[in-house]
Parts: C-alpha cells; structure tokens; sequence
C-alpha cells in the first residue's frame, strides 16, 4: 500500500536522496582530487642529499623529485626521533596530544607512547573524499590492536609495525618479526628497502586499475636508519667512486644512494601509470641523521635526538604539476604536523577536529601567506639513565630559540639569525627573551599534561 502520511512520505525522500547522494556525489567529488603520495625517510641528514650540499654521494631521484617541484630551507621534524614525528605528521597535531611523546617500542619499561584512542589520523579524514589509503613501509604507532593500520583508518598495509630493524633483510626486532600484510604476518625475502619499493609500486599498479577513486600512499622507508647495512654491491660502488671515503660514511652513503633508487623506481611507476599528472608528492625526514654512523646535517649543530637545529631541521620539497612551479625555493618555515591540513587542502577535504597544524598551501602555489604562528615548540620523551623517563624540549620565537638539550641540564637561549650554529648561550644576558619564552614553553607543557601517553 502507497502511504499517504506526509511524514513517511519525507522519510522515504530523503532515504532516496540519500542514496543518490552515496551514489552520485563521490564520483563527482573525487574528479578533481589528486593523488597523495608522502614519501617519509628515516634520519635522513640535513646535509645528506646532493641537492642539499653533499658532495659525496649522488641521489639523482630525489634531486630531480625537489626541482620538479618546490624545495624547503625551512621545514622541521616535530621531534629529534622517529614515533612522535610520524604521530604528529598523521595527526596534524603535536604529539604529545596525541599521546606520543616519545619512542613506542616493544617491551613497556622502555616505550614512551601510546597513540591516543581519540586521534584523527589522515586517512580517515581523506576518507570522507573516497580515498582509498595505504601504508607501505614502517608504522612505528602501534603493535597492536586498537593501534594497527587498518585499526586507525588505512585500508592496506604492507610493511612493519616496529621501530628498528636489527636486519634489513631478515626484519626481525628482539627476534619478533613485525612484517604485515594487512595483519598478518608475513616473512619476505630481500632488503626491507627493495621490498617497500616493490611493495608501493605493487599498490600503485592496484589502484591504477581502479576507478576514478583517489588515493593517498604514506611510503615510510626503515633507510637510512640503523643499522647501516646496504647491499654490497652498492657499498662496493660508493668505496670505488669516492677513494679515501671512511668506512663508516662509506656504508651510510650506500644507504642512503641505494633508497634514492628506490624512490626513483616508485616515482618511475607512478609515470608508467599515467598517475603522476594528478598526484601530488611530499618528500621529508623524520628526524636530522644520526652522527654516529656518519651522518651530515650539513652546517647545523648536532643531530638525531637533540634539539639543536640539527636534530630538527630536515630536507623537504613538495611535487604537484601545474599547481607548485618547478624549481621553487623557499625558506617559509613549517612543521612536520602541517603537512594534514595542507594536504587536506589540496584534497579539498573538510574536518571539524581541532588541530594545532596549519596549511601552507598558499605558499606551495606561490602565495604570499603570514608565519603560520608565533610560538613553535619541540618535545621529547625518553628513557635510560641519560633522561630518566623525563623530557627535553624547546620553543622558538622569530630568531630566537629556547631549548633545554638534556633534563639535566640547563635552558639555553640562541639567536638563529646571529648565531645559526647555536654556540653562543644567551640565557643571561638576554633576560626578558629568556623568561617570555620560558613562560610560553611552561604553558604548552601544561596543554600536553591533560593527554595520557601510557596504555590505558
């Protein structure tokens, strides 16, 4: 029987409607937004890419991959190491609001995080759009339920849920194997970076056979983390080419060579599949290189774990055709976080969560846009008896730089402008720069006091 009730009569429209929403405005939605493909590498050096400055090492596909598009001068890590970073980049938040202030690993005792249950991570947001995510390589958020890939939004996974790997070719972390298809667990053959860049490759050939649907691939490389193990026959290449290399350095720069082709072969794919046109690459590191493997932050004072500029400064450039002009520079400071609501940007995708990141946008298309704050703060926590399960920290205001480097020592004040290699300590004779900045940094460590970071 037909209802007359005009009440079940605007029920019954309005499940039509929706329907034909589920049904029509994807398809339109998804015509003109572009791939995502995030390229991020491990302790990449600031100084530590041709492109960059090196002189004895050749990385001819990132190079190409920066004057394609545009290259930053000042673009930072959220932290010195690796889980708050890769937390605060999929989160656009800081991380310690999100719950990772530090390293996640495999026995409690010595793990500083627990993502959040509340965090909103890129690829549920980008799925209101219909991307379709993946994740290849490492995820280091999580080793299990509820903090997996696919538990936090990503429909494919293949890769490592761990932090390190003891071995690149047999993947193992205190002798658990942490490789993932999906969830379960898999045991490969071959170099962890070979098989990541087979295994993205693998995934754009997959969604090239797709629909119009687009797609969003966070390619996390283990390289050139620890340790230092390339495969001899690119170390044997690197010690014939450059006579009188250090072995140490040696080994770091085959490593470092051997996943620039990598990331060629994937960015060679994503031409091959007609793909590139419409995608838009981000290409960054997650902390500055590990000087005691031979890494170069360039001219920057120090490196991994600390908060001078050379544990928190990266490489970074940005690829999208006809929208960033290639061979751009520029030296618009941003943060690790601001990459989810740039990228949501340019995704054309809305979200009503707070977040602490802000789009450059502007600035990739050649926009004049303002700072996007005043205040930047930096925050580490750690373990052992060199930090005690406390934190080490800084803030920065215009050129001037506040950082405790150990939760032993005391604050340090620089002026980045005078002073880029932060040798000269100004906290005495600069007292109101000192006490404003202290001021503010107290404030934000209060801000991250009211989000949890252990397992509930």
């Amino acid at each position: 029987m037909t209802p007359t009730n005009p009440t079940l009569i605007r029920q019954r429209l309005v499940r039509v409607a929706v329907v034909i929403c589920c049904l029509i405005l994807p398809q339109v939605c998804r015509a003109d937004a572009p791939n995502i493909l995030i390229i991020l590498v491990d302790d990449l050096g600031y100084g530590d890419l041709s492109c960059y400055g090196a002189t004895d090492l050749q990385t001819p596909h990132i190079d190409q991959l920066v004057s394609e598009g545009m290259r930053f001068d000042e673009f930072y890590a959220n932290c010195p190491v690796c889980s708050p970073t890769r937390a605060a980049l999929l989160s656009g938040r800081y991380q310690d609001m999100v719950g990772v202030p530090g390293v996640i690993r495999t026995h409690p005792e010595n793990s500083w995080g627990y993502l959040t249950s509340g965090a909103h991570l890129l690829p549920e947001v980008l799925s209101s759009r219909g991307y379709h995510s993946a994740i290849v390589g490492k995820w280091h958020l999580g080793l299990e339920a509820p903090n997996r890939p696919l538990d936090r939004g990503f429909n494919h996974f293949h890769g490592y849920l761990g932090d390190m790997m003891d071995d690149y070719y047999t993947h193992r972390r205190h002798d658990i194997n942490y490789m993932r298809l999906k969830n379960k667990e898999i045991d490969p053959e071959g170099h962890a970076t070979d098989l990541f860049s087979d295994w993205a490759c693998d995934y754009l050939h997959q969604r090239a056979r797709k629909d119009n649907t687009p797609f969003f691939l966070y390619l996390a490389y283990n390289a050139p983390h620890t340790p230092i193990q390339p495969p001899e026959e690119w170390l044997q290449k690197v010690q014939e080419r450059e006579t009188g290399i250090d072995d140490d350095r040696a080994k770091l720069v085959a490593l470092i060579e051997h996943m620039d082709a990598g990331i060629g072969r994937v960015l060679e794919c994503l031409e091959q599949r007609g793909q590139a046109d419409n995608t838009l690459v981000v290409f960054t590191s997650d902390n500055g290189g590990y000087l005691k493997v031979g890494a170069s932050n360039g001219p920057l004072r120090d490196g991994k774990q600390a908060m001078y500029e050379g544990g928190i400064k990266v490489c970074a450039a940005v690829r999208w055709p006809e929208k960033i002009a290639p061979g751009s520079r520029t030296d618009f400071r941003a943060l690790s976080m601001d990459l989810f609501p740039t990228v949501c940007e340019a995704a054309g995708v809305r979200f009503s969560h707070p977040i602490d990141g802000r789009s450059f946008l502007p600035t990739l298309l050649g926009k004049e846009q303002p700072p996007l704050r005043d205040f930047w703060f930096w925050r580490r926590r750690e373990g052992g008896n060199r930090y005690g399960g406390k934190t080490v920290e800084a803030v920065r205001r215009g050129d001037w730089k506040l950082l405790q480097n150990s939760p032993f020592g005391p604050l340090e004040l620089y002026n980045l402008a005078d002073d880029p290699l932060e040798e000269h300590d100004l906290a005495e004779s600069n007292p109101q720069e000192f006490n404003e900045l202290a001021a503010a940094l107290r404030a934000e460590i209060q801000r991250y006091g009211t989000v949890p970071w252990q397992k509930p």
